[in-house]
């Protein structure tokens, strides 16, 4: 069953979208997805930076 996450201070590096949510037991996570289509790249990262250098880093493997 999917989670509803309200996310907040989302921002947009290329086509990875990167934004800081509570997961269900509070905790604060950070999450980046890639909005390009068939990539479903998704992660969720404790920490802002290392969401921030996963959406820098990212490669579609779909051209």
């Amino acid at each position: 069953m999917p989670l509803n996450r309200r996310f907040r201070s989302v921002t947009r590096i290329g086509p990875v979208q990167v934004g800081t949510a509570h997961d269900g037991r509070g905790r604060e996570k950070h999450t980046a997805a890639c909005t390009a289509p068939r990539c479903g790249f998704s992660t969720d990262y404790d920490s802002r930076a290392a969401a921030e250098l996963a959406a820098r880093t990212h490669r579609c493997p779909i051209r």
